[in-house]
């Protein structure tokens, strides 16, 4: 008698689980059943929102459902961050970031989550980043610039938009290359640009959607993108091309999740921005902007994370870069 109520114990339980499982499969089937937020650590009207804009529009077609966009900046993306951090792992609240997400916990002494608290999910786009100057310095390629720079004082001064920025990177990469530069920072990459064309500040980098414009109308000069060829713009040369190939880096938007979201979920976002990324809709919007859709599959992606963070991790900690 013992042994068969043990037996149907045992069966009892493992009907259980089987109940609990198939329940949270079938909620896991059923995702979406309510509008998703896309959080956008940075201030609207920037490349990160406008790629996470284009973004929601096609996952919410794909996936049936609302994509709310909400803008949570400040602190260097780390408010936005942290938020998604510390969200419920539902599927329903996404991080739309940048290289904040891998640079934020280098450049900190403390944090208010870890590294691993935000899970990669898929990529959405690159906004290259692009070298460009005062058109009153004389140089319109690297060589020149190069050879102007070691002709200053002080070397080049450059703009950044702060700590780990992507003009930052930039900077300190030219430096590693023996470019000779002096950084100024700013409090964002348009504050940054509008200096460099007012002639206070002599270059920065920025994205190329920010500076393409700008260049097209003579207020500032191209020296090269650090990213791969624009196609919008196929006359700026790389800085692989003209023999700086560790100066690399571009503006990217990447879709991160709360640890713990179910992996059913994150693979079906995944797939959703895959076909987003893909299609000719997202490509006729974005690739006039000089944005290049970067249409990684999970694994993919999450090798460029992982990749990126050991690449920037070491350019930070040579250059010591640190937020107090």
């Amino acid at each position: 008698m013992k042994k068969m109520l043990a037996a149907l114990k045992k069966t009892l339980a493992a009907l259980g689980a089987c109940a609990a499982f198939a329940a949270s499969f079938a909620a896991h089937a059923e995702w979406p059943d309510h509008p998703i937020r896309f959080v956008v650590p940075f201030a609207p009207g920037g490349a990160n929102d406008l790629i996470a804009r284009a973004g929601a529009e096609g996952v919410s077609k794909r996936l049936g459902q609302p994509v709310v966009i909400e803008n949570k900046p400040g602190a260097g993306a780390l408010i936005g961050s942290e938020y998604v951090a510390k969200s419920k792992p539902d599927g329903y609240t996404f991080l739309i970031s940048a290289a904040g997400v891998v640079t934020n916990s280098m450049i900190r002494k403390s944090m208010p989550y870890k590294d691993e608290d935000l899970v990669p999910v898929g990529m959405i786009a690159i906004a290259p980043s692009v070298i460009v100057v005062n058109p009153s310095v004389p140089a319109s390629n690297m060589k020149e610039f190069v050879a102007w720079a070691k002709k200053q004082p002080n070397g080049v001064t450059w703009a950044t938009a702060g700590t780990a920025s992507t003009p930052h990177f930039v900077a300190e990469m030219l430096k590693e290359a023996g470019v000779k530069v002096t950084i100024v920072p700013f409090k964002s990459g348009n504050e940054s640009v509008t200096n460099v064309m007012a002639g206070n500040v002599q270059a920065t980098s920025e994205a190329s959607i920010v500076v393409i414009p700008q260049i097209r109308g003579g207020k500032l000069k191209a020296i090269a993108t650090t990213y791969d060829k624009i196609t919008a713009a196929p006359e700026i040369p790389t800085t692989k091309d003209q023999g700086f190939p560790n100066v690399r880096i571009g503006h990217w938007a990447g879709v991160f999740a709360p640890r713990g979201t179910p992996e059913a979920i994150i693979e079906k976002m995944n797939a959703a921005l895959l076909d987003t990324v893909k299609s000719k809709d997202f490509r006729d919007k974005m690739v006039p902007q000089g944005i290049e859709p970067a249409p990684f599959t999970l694994a993919q992606y999450q090798e460029f994370m992982k990749h990126e963070r050991e690449r920037l991790g070491e350019i930070a900690k040579r250059s010591h870069m640190t937020v107090e």
